[in-house]
């Protein structure tokens, strides 16, 4: 087992319709103003740019996203990521009840020095502050979307 290698599936279910929620993933320059732990995305163009990230833990991770697909008919938008964390990233968005349901998915491998050195002893402590930030985030997506 590779103790670098993650793969992570969160499901947020949202108060909003489909296509807006997909609307507001899709603008990740957005992101700061309602998920905490995105603390900044800047673009370099329209399809690539860098994030900065921060959970619970005492650490920044930078990332490269490139946009690799945008479908906003089937509502699935996927980026390759580079940096401290090297893989892909995808949100698709479907109906669910009266709202939506967004589904992330990430499989990365951990490019960072000290997070490598950490893998074994660390991988559940790494796991559980990604479980906290993908919490915050649908928190703060279902107020923002509750504040439209």
């Amino acid at each position: 087992m590779d103790w670098s290698h993650y793969r992570f599936v969160s499901i947020w279910d949202l108060p909003g319709p489909p296509d807006t929620v997909y609307g507001i993933l899709e603008r990740a320059a957005d992101y700061p103003r309602w998920w905490p732990q995105v603390r900044e995305v800047t673009t370099a163009d329209g399809t690539t740019g860098t994030t900065r990230i921060r959970s619970l833990l005492p650490y920044d991770l930078v990332m490269t996203v490139r946009e690799r697909r945008r479908d906003p008919g089937a509502r699935i938008l996927e980026a390759a990521l580079g940096g401290d964390l090297v893989g892909w990233a995808r949100w698709t968005v479907t109906a669910h009840g009266t709202g939506s349901r967004a589904t992330y998915e990430q499989e990365v491998e951990v490019n960072r020095r000290l997070m490598r050195l950490l893998a074994v002893p660390g991988r559940a402590v790494f796991r559980a502050n990604h479980a906290l930030m993908m919490r915050a985030g649908r928190r703060g997506l279902t107020a923002w979307l509750e504040g439209v």
